[in-house]
């Protein structure tokens, strides 16, 4: 690995997560020390691509950066690559851990979503946007843990993900309304007659909060889904999914009659997080 030294970047990485995504990086702490570094460098890489549209100024710089993403992945200006902690280390996972990169592709295409402001026109679609930027990078992590062809973790991780995905995008909203942008569908807003302007303006109508109950019952559904696979998965993978023991806490918090979708935000207190995710490691049992 040219440029900086491996331990650097994995370390560097690991720093990003801890600030970054609080909720992977407390779930790594449950992985084996030996897998834990290639799990943040997955999600520090999920990280760099989720936050171009926070530093760029406009849609043609983060299409660039997107590129350079695919490029890194294809072997492309390794001098380049080499310098950057979060893509040498990442490039370290793939070759060690025997990862498909197509994955990785898929999740920097649902990306360029993020970059423009346009609708997401249905349930179907925000799915398929889910699938690609939480449920198949959930899926690597497991690879990463050495869980491979178990049809229950499988299950349980497409759901899982795309309940844990829906979740934080509810969370998200005043944030992304504020920019612009709506990542819930427009089938649901359509639905109950929800005028985007509102929520542009964060304006807490009836007619949203009825369409965000909606978007709550599909996280639900999903996470029902998700449930049902708990007890058959394969034990090495519990690291990889813990998150999604996070979405019930999450959602009954926006479930509070009176929850202020764009004045109360959707907080669990990091102890209890720490406390679910205990909780949740002790349950599954199967070995693979």
């Amino acid at each position: 690995m040219g440029g900086p030294a491996a331990a650097d970047c994995f370390r560097y990485c690991e720093d990003l997560v801890r600030r970054g995504d609080k909720d992977r990086f407390l779930a790594s702490l449950f992985a084996p020390e030996d897998n834990r570094k290639h799990l943040f460098a997955l999600y520090a890489f999920n990280i760099e691509v989720a936050r171009i549209r926070d530093v760029v100024s406009d849609a043609l710089p983060g299409e660039m950066r997107l590129q350079w993403w695919r490029d890194a992945l294809a072997g492309c200006g390794h001098g380049e690559v080499g310098r950057h902690p979060v893509a040498a280390a990442l490039i370290e996972t793939l070759d060690r851990c025997d990862l498909s990169c197509q994955p990785f592709h898929d999740l920097i295409e649902a990306r360029t979503f993020d970059i423009y402001d346009d609708p997401m026109p249905t349930v179907a679609d925000l799915e398929a946007y889910v699938r690609a930027t939480s449920s198949q990078p959930m899926a690597v992590a497991t690879e990463i843990l050495g869980v491979r062809g178990c049809n229950w973790t499988t299950a349980m991780v497409d759901h899982g993900g795309i309940a844990y995905a829906i979740t934080g995008l509810l969370r998200a909203m005043p944030f992304h309304a504020a920019r612009g942008q709506i990542f819930l569908p427009d089938e649901i807003f359509t639905r109950h007659g929800v005028d985007r302007e509102d929520v542009f303006a964060a304006n807490d109508t009836p007619e949203l909060r009825a369409a965000l109950a909606d978007v709550r019952a599909l996280a639900w559904h999903h996470l029902d889904q998700a449930g049902s696979c708990i007890r058959d998965i394969c034990r090495q993978a519990v690291p990889a999914v813990l998150p999604i023991a996070l979405v019930r806490p999450y959602l009954k918090t926006m479930d509070r009659p009176g929850y202020q979708p764009f004045t109360e935000k959707c907080v669990v207190p990091q102890w209890r997080r720490q406390l679910t995710l205990w909780n949740a490691a002790r349950t599954a049992t199967r070995s693979c």
